[in-house]
């Protein structure tokens, strides 16, 4: 039996199908990176008057447009509290908060700290004061039964939070039958003026502007008594959505914490009434959440 090569004809028609199956496949595709944004939009807390704090911040996001390659814009919260609404409602991509707000936002919106600025006085910590007139005769907390108190804000570590803790240290359970009146100012300025006018017995703020209120006028401190203060705690955060393209976040930070290193960094830093800015982490506010744990019976209390 003599065998005879195969015709070519099978082969070729098998690598024909081949080829036509190779070439309806789709192609892979390479992953791509994400998007960089054309804006970051980034919220500003209520702490001074605010054309002031526009006028502050302005500078900043200027120079953090042109170092990035991408717009910074900023909006002001009418209040503390709205830091959670407004993250979703408008989107914000981040924003620069008080201890306590950047606490809730760190807890419920799993937001990322980045920076602080420091301050001329060369901290980038606050705390806060409870403090009266030096003629109203209150030195202690047996003392404050019966008067009025006036804090800042439901969301301030150091006009609300701190003086709940400190008076729930000092055995007063029952807020609204302790005080004869209490109410929140909205401002930390405000509530230093309704305790030095008497519109108040007691007051709670923030010492920052206590003490930036007294270099300017030092009457204000010869007719005000401070009896407790708070321990310290981080007084601005730079706060950072985690969806944030990582490389963009680092960039970030790294144009704000070498912002101190060129000249056009330290002329900005200046506008913005600080010195540099150092690394945040989640550890700065592990005292925050104590002190809520510890005022958590005496906010219960309060909010009936």
């Amino acid at each position: 039996m003599i065998l005879r090569p195969r015709s070519g004809h099978g082969f070729l028609l098998r690598l024909v199908i081949c080829l036509l199956i190779c070439l309806a496949a789709p192609a892979a595709r390479p992953v791509a990176a994400p998007a960089q944004p054309e804006e970051l939009l980034i919220g500003i807390e209520p702490e001074h008057n605010i054309f002031d704090q526009m006028e502050r911040y302005r500078y900043l996001a200027g120079y953090l447009s042109q170092q990035l390659g991408v717009q910074v814009k900023l909006t002001i919260m009418s209040r503390y509290g709205e830091v959670i609404k407004r993250f979703r409602s408008l989107k914000l991509d981040g924003a620069f908060l008080t201890s306590y707000t950047a606490t809730m936002g760190i807890d419920e919106l799993k937001l990322e700290p980045v920076v602080n600025p420091v301050n001329l006085n060369g901290e980038s910590s606050s705390q806060g004061y409870i403090f009266v007139r030096k003629d109203s005769g209150i030195r202690n907390v047996n003392d404050m039964r019966g008067k009025s108190i006036v804090f800042v804000d439901p969301a301030t570590m150091e006009g609300y939070l701190f003086p709940l803790a400190y008076l729930q240290q000092h055995g007063v359970t029952d807020m609204n039958g302790f005080f004869n009146r209490f109410y929140f100012s909205g401002s930390h300025v405000s509530a230093i003026f309704a305790v030095l006018d008497g519109r108040a017995d007691i007051g709670a703020a923030k010492n920052t502007v206590f003490n930036r209120l007294v270099g300017n006028d030092p009457s204000i401190g010869q007719e005000l008594a401070i009896i407790a203060q708070s321990p310290k705690a981080p007084e601005i955060t730079l706060c950072i959505r985690q969806e944030i393209d990582p490389d963009l976040r680092a960039r970030l930070a790294a144009v704000l914490l070498q912002m101190d290193k060129t000249a056009e960094g330290r002329k900005v830093l200046q506008q913005f009434n600080a010195i540099r800015f150092v690394k945040s982490s989640r550890a700065d506010f592990g005292g925050i959440e104590a002190m809520e744990e510890q005022a958590r019976a005496a906010i219960a209390e309060h909010v009936k």
